[in-house]
């Protein structure tokens, strides 16, 4: 399992941010296009690690998380909660201040309630911000999370909690998976 993952992500362009090895992937940036048959892999393996037990809606972050969420939400028929970019200003909506290492930005949370269950999916964690954000906007409306996973982790991000990866890669002139779940 995760072969085609690994493949595409150590045969994936590298560019220069700065001080920052940057790496373009289609699950991290959507760029060149996604291959399905990558995606069904992440998704299928994510459900395969998941704690998805009482678990009642499934949370993303826009932009990436999006294509993930949605696949696992129509594998397991769990609602898909997207963590917007833009405000929408709905009754209960959060907003959420996300800092990484390369952007900074408002995020706004919809539709998660007290008491709800859930897991969080993402595409990369790298500083952890966006995710400790997203965190904090969910103790804030009093929601469970289960587990989180991510499909990549670049570094060792501290969240404040466990949390699962499904590859660990270190990035120079190439990216070189260093760990894999399965």
């Amino acid at each position: 399992m995760l072969k085609r993952l690994i493949k595409s992500l150590e045969t994936c362009p590298i560019v220069q941010r700065g001080e920052y090895n940057y790496f373009i992937h289609p699950i991290t940036d959507g760029v060149p296009s996604l291959d399905p048959a990558v995606l069904r892999e992440v998704a299928t393996a994510m459900i395969k690690v998941l704690d998805l037990d009482g678990v009642e809606r499934i949370v993303a972050a826009e932009a990436m998380g999006i294509p993930i969420g949605s696949i696992i939400s129509s594998m397991t028929d769990l609602p898909l909660n997207i963590v917007r970019k833009r405000e929408y200003k709905l009754p209960g909506e959060v907003p959420l201040h996300q800092v990484t290492g390369y952007s900074k930005g408002q995020l706004f949370l919809n539709g998660v309630r007290k008491g709800d269950r859930v897991v969080i999916v993402d595409d990369v964690i790298s500083t952890g911000g966006t995710t400790r954000a997203l965190l904090a906007a969910l103790d804030r409306v009093g929601a469970e999370v289960a587990d989180i996973c991510f499909a990549i982790r670049r570094g060792n991000a501290d969240i404040g909690r466990p949390y699962k990866a499904l590859v660990t890669v270190e990035v120079t002139d190439r990216v070189q998976v260093i760990d894999r779940y399965f």
